[in-house]
């Protein structure tokens, strides 16, 4: 199971530290056995859009695209982490409930219709799915931006 040393969001925000600066230091002190795969991570998704953000969210480094929440780290697998593409923290109401877009990729398991899940469980994973993953986050943003 993850722990983080420090307290957590409250100590974090309590201290108005940036988003990008509460997931630096959320990193800093992750206690995770895939700590090195859940940053390489990170990065791709930081690096696949100029204007994704990060902050902490549900205890963990979410992914924010016109300041809405849209990609969330769970930290809670054994032997994985995930990541959850979603469309905030408010459900939407959608008459369609079926999935968003096909996703040619084949990584993204839907939970719903506008909810999935990447799974990922090691550096050889990471590796083999980057660029599945990249070609994941541009679309999830371009659809849930409108």
């Amino acid at each position: 199971m993850p722990t983080n040393k420090k307290a957590g969001n409250q100590q974090l925000k309590s201290r108005k530290v940036s988003g990008s600066q509460q997931v630096t230091e959320f990193m800093e002190n992750l206690d995770h056995p895939l700590k090195e795969e859940i940053d390489a991570v990170r990065k791709i998704i930081l690096s696949t859009n100029g204007q994704i953000t990060e902050q902490i969210k549900w205890n963990a480094p979410s992914f924010c695209f016109n300041n809405e929440d849209r990609i969330t780290f769970n930290l809670h697998g054994k032997g994985m982490f995930k990541l959850i593409f979603h469309c905030g923290a408010k459900v939407k109401d959608r008459a369609d409930k079926e999935p968003l877009f096909v996703d040619d990729t084949g990584i993204l398991e839907w939970v719903s219709g506008d909810r999935a899940i990447v799974k990922i469980t090691d550096n050889n994973d990471v590796k083999a799915k980057e660029a599945k993953l990249r070609d994941v986050v541009t679309k999830w943003l371009a659809i849930t931006a409108s």
